[in-house]
C-alpha cells in the first residue's frame, strides 16, 4: 500500500536518486546531497518544534509499505520570505497616453515584487516517474492539505503555489534566454542549482529595479509567461480543482505561475471530515469512491488512499491499514473524497 509520511534521515539516499530524475528545473529539489540533508534536518526540527516559524518547513514521502522506499516528495514551507527575501514577478499594466495625439496604450509589464511575504508555500512536488500510475500523484499532492486542516494554527492565511515553467528537453528556457540571462549572465541551469542551494542573494543584488515591458521580450519568451512545464500541467490541474487560482503572479526564472488560495477556501481543508474508526476484515466496498484518509498524530502523520464513504457516521478498516495509521477503534480519521473525475479507482 502505498502512503504518506514525513521524511526521514534514512531518505536522504532515495531522496538524492529522485532529484536527479526532475530534469531540472524544480529549484526546491537540487541534486546536492549536502542541501538535501540540511532540508531533511530543517523538516525534523520544525516537527521537534525546534526552529521559529520564519525557518520552519514540512517535508513528506510517498512509500510504498512493502519496502519503505521513498518514490515521491511534496513539502510545506510555513511563511516564506520572513527570513530570506521571496521574490516573483507581477504581470501588471501601465498606461501610456496622449489626449493631443488621441493615443492611448495599454502596455503589459513584469515588476519585481515581495507580495507573497508570509505566506505558506506548497513546493517540491515530484513523483518517481515509475510511480505515475493509478492515484499516487493525488495522493502525494493532496496530502499536504488534510494536515494543514488538522493543523490549521500553523499556516498562514494565504497558500501559495510555484509552479514550474516552459523548459526544453535540454533544460533552456525561453523565458530566462530573454529576461534572467540579460541580467544574471549565467545559464538557467546555473542560476537555479544556486538557488535550490540556498544562495539567493545575487537575486537582489542582479534583478532589474524597475518594471519590464513585455513587449520587449522575445514572441517566445512572451508565449511562456505564466505557462507551466508539460510534466507540471496535470499538478497545476489538482492545485486549480481544489481552488487555487493564477493571479498574475510568475516565477523570476522560468515565468512559470505562482497559485494561490487562502487555506480555508481550499476544497479538501473546507470538506473534510473527522470520522471515528471500526474495525472489520470484510474487503472494502468497491463501489464506493476513493478518499483521501489522514490520521491526526502530528509525529507520525500518515495518509492513504482508501474506499469510503465520506458522508457516513464511521469508517471501517482492516488492521493492516489501522497499523499502518497507527490507529485503533474509537479513534478518528481525516477523510475527504477525490475531486469529481479523480475519485473512480
Amino acid at each position: 500500500m502505498m502512503f504518506i509520511r514525513p521524511v526521514e534521515r534514512d531518505d536522504l539516499p532515495q531522496l538524492l536518486t529522485l532529484a536527479g530524475k526532475t530534469g531540472g528545473g524544480l529549484t526546491s529539489l537540487p541534486a546536492d546531497e549536502a542541501t538535501l540533508a540540511a532540508r531533511i534536518e530543517r523538516s525534523l526540527q520544525t516537527w521537534q518544534e525546534a526552529l521559529p516559524r520564519a525557518e520552519q518547513g514540512y517535508v513528506f514521502v510517498l512509500a510504498d509499505s512493502a519496502t519503505q522506499q521513498a518514490v515521491g516528495i511534496c513539502a510545506i514551507e510555513v511563511a516564506v520570505g520572513l527570513q530570506d527575501p521571496w521574490y516573483n514577478f507581477r504581470v501588471g499594466t501601465q498606461v501610456h497616453a496622449s489626449k493631443e495625439l488621441n493615443v492611448y496604450n495599454n502596455l503589459a509589464t513584469l515588476s519585481l515584487s515581495n507580495d507573497h511575504t508570509g505566506s505558506s508555500e506548497l513546493c517540491t512536488l515530484f513523483l518517481d516517474p515509475d510511480y505515475r500510475d493509478g492515484k499516487n500523484g493525488y495522493l502525494l499532492s493532496k496530502s499536504r492539505f488534510l494536515f494543514m486542516a488538522e493543523f490549521r494554527q500553523r499556516f498562514m492565511q494565504k497558500v501559495v503555489a510555484e509552479m514550474r515553467g516552459v523548459s526544453d528537453e535540454q533544460g533552456r528556457s525561453p523565458f530566462w534566454d530573454s529576461v534572467g540571462s540579460r541580467f544574471f549572465s549565467m545559464a538557467f541551469a546555473d542560476a537555479d542549482f544556486l538557488s535550490g542551494t540556498g544562495q539567493k542573494a545575487f537575486i537582489a543584488e542582479l534583478m532589474p529595479k524597475h518594471p519590464l515591458y513585455i513587449d520587449y521580450l522575445t514572441p517566445e519568451a512572451q508565449a511562456v509567461i505564466g505557462q507551466v512545464h508539460p510534466q507540471t500541467a496535470p499538478a497545476r490541474a489538482v492545485l486549480e480543482a481544489e481552488g487555487f487560482r493564477y493571479l498574475n503572479y510568475v516565477d523570476i526564472f522560468d515565468g512559470g505561475p505562482t497559485l494561490e488560495c487562502d487555506i480555508d477556501r481550499i476544497r479538501a481543508v473546507r470538506k473534510s471530515r473527522l470520522l471515528p474508526v471500526e474495525l472489520s476484515e470484510t474487503p472494502p466496498d468497491a463501489s464506493l469512491p476513493l478518499c483521501l484518509v489522514a490520521n491526526r498524530d502530528y509525529q507520525h502523520f500518515r495518509v492513504v488512499l482508501l474506499n469510503a464513504d465520506p458522508k457516513a457516521a464511521t469508517i471501517t478498516i482492516n488492521q493492516q491499514v489501522a497499523e499502518l495509521m497507527n490507529c485503533q477503534p474509537g479513534d478518528s480519521l481525516r477523510v475527504v473524497k477525490l475531486c469529481p473525475g479523480e475519485v473512480s479507482a
